[in-house]
């Protein structure tokens, strides 16, 4: 993505204010016609560490205040050139001394920027995307600690690319570049314009990255990154949203939730979708759909923070969107209020009941949330029938106090809410149980008989050995 944008830097000829030459690293005279992108050569040593690649006439190694005020933009584009020279970090021993040197010349830079600098010319704004398209976009290092634990790396200390001494101030000039008063927002446009910043492209580049992860890898360094980046991109959407945004949406943030890493995102991610929710409320019907299809069935941590995310969604959800997905909604909450998960850190210390929720207490925890309890009340003819059985399940039968204390506070507020409905609701339960255990008995029954006549025939040669079956119960 970072050659792309690089090969789009528009080629401007770099030329000093006084229209002096600029000179090579052999020392030779030229026009700074040179590539945005170039990177200089293996530089000869002279009287300076670098090769002198600097305004003529102007001595790069020389501190601002040493300079009279004429000259101190001539001086900075000298130590731009300068820092246009690109080292290898992974051997420490090589060059250590010129690498030291050019570390000191991008603070010098840094500090010059804080401390108010004349207005740039455009000399100056051509040779600072000069350096730095020569010094940032680059093929990213490998990250071999990834490789050999196997990405399981989530808790370890970031990893840093090797030349990152040289990369932040790099990254601070250029911010305290682009922010400054001192920059002629329409001379700028010829270097940083649409085809360097183009937020269609990035966003296409930013999505063939989410597909790779998803879809392919499920490995990548700088997913959080990027979103928390795209986080305060969508804030500035204009409305109503393109057609573009909402299948950036759908194509490339909803299939997000899917790896299982998604925990190392997901605060940023869930930022980014109720972002657009924000912009506009009809996606919130979409958003839950995707949820649901890419719901954890067997990982009860991701479980947890969907119900999270399901109950941000549900504060700023219409009514109108919320009827479109309360059914299969509702479903899927029923089947998490009778999840059994259990967390070992809870058993392991009784003292953090409260930091650790298990998934159907925190399902049931939705019905503290006013709104979603409003939603409830208004459709209340739909989904009490759909919710209540597993409230009864667990009234009757979980394993967790917490659990079944919260499971009954919740089923009292379907009775006050609507008695009469609850009341049906409770008897439809207990005839649906009454054949449950008719057919389970009759089932029982069958097998007993089956397996009465399979032990009176002989077992000889291959015959097949009828055994008891394990019986189960599959209700989500």
């Amino acid at each position: 993505m970072l050659k792309q944008i690089l090969s789009r830097l528009p080629r401007k000829a770099l030329k000093a204010e006084s229209g002096d030459l600029v000179r090579t690293d052999t020392g030779t005279p030229r026009s700074s016609s040179g590539s945005p992108g170039s990177r200089p050569t293996s530089a000869k040593k002279t009287s300076s560490v670098f090769p002198t690649n600097a305004v003529a006439g102007v001595e790069p190694s020389a501190a601002f205040n040493d300079v009279p005020i004429a000259e101190k933009l001539n001086l900075f584009v000298s130590k731009l050139n300068l820092c246009c020279t690109v080292f290898d970090f992974n051997d420490p021993s090589k060059n250590s001394i010129e690498k030291d040197v050019k570390r000191q010349t991008l603070i010098e830079l840094v500090d010059f920027m804080v401390s108010g600098p004349p207005r740039f010319t455009e000399p100056v704004i051509a040779a600072m995307c000069k350096m730095c398209a020569t010094n940032l976009f680059r093929v990213f290092p490998p990250n071999y600690r990834s490789n050999s634990l196997g990405g399981e790396n989530d808790d370890d200390e970031p990893t840093f690319d090797p030349a990152w001494s040289h990369l932040q101030l790099v990254y601070d000039l250029l911010l305290k570049f682009v922010t400054s008063s001192c920059l002629d927002a329409k001379v700028a446009k010829k270097y940083i314009d649409h085809s360097f910043i183009l937020r269609p492209f990035i966003r296409k580049s930013m999505s063939n990255i989410f597909y790779r992860f998803v879809f392919e890898t499920e490995r990548n360094n700088g997913i959080a990154e990027m979103l928390e980046i795209f986080g305060s991109v969508i804030s500035g959407f204009a409305l109503p949203l393109k057609e573009e945004h909402k299948i950036f949406l759908w194509r490339a943030l909803i299939p997000l939730h899917k790896p299982k890493s998604v925990g190392v995102y997901f605060q940023q991610l869930s930022y980014c979708v109720t972002q657009f929710i924000e912009k506009e409320p009809k996606l919130a019907s979409s958003v839950i759909k995707g949820l649901l299809r890419y719901w954890p069935i067997t990982n009860s941590q991701k479980e947890v923070m969907f119900l999270g995310e399901l109950e941000e969604i549900l504060e700023a959800i219409n009514m109108v969107e919320f009827q479109k997905i309360m059914v299969p909604l509702f479903w899927r909450i029923g089947c998490c209020i009778n999840s059994f998960h259990f967390s070992l850190r809870i058993l392991l210390n009784a003292e953090g009941l409260g930091a650790f929720p298990l998934v159907a207490e925190r399902a049931l925890f939705l019905w503290n949330n006013d709104q979603i309890v409003n939603l409830i009340a208004h459709n209340r003819q739909v989904l009490i029938p759909v919710i209540f059985p597993a409230l009864e399940r667990n009234a009757q039968s979980h394993w967790n106090q917490a659990v079944l204390n919260l499971s009954l506070n919740v089923r009292k507020m379907l009775s006050e809410m609507d008695d009469e409905l609850f009341l049906a609701c409770h008897a439809r339960f207990k005839e649906e149980e009454s054949r449950l255990s008719l057919e389970a008995q009759k089932r029982k029954e069958t097998w007993e008989q089956l397996e009465n006549e399979a032990s009176l025939q002989p077992v000889s040669g291959n015959t097949a050995v009828l055994v008891t079956p394990l019986a189960t119960s599959i209700t989500c």
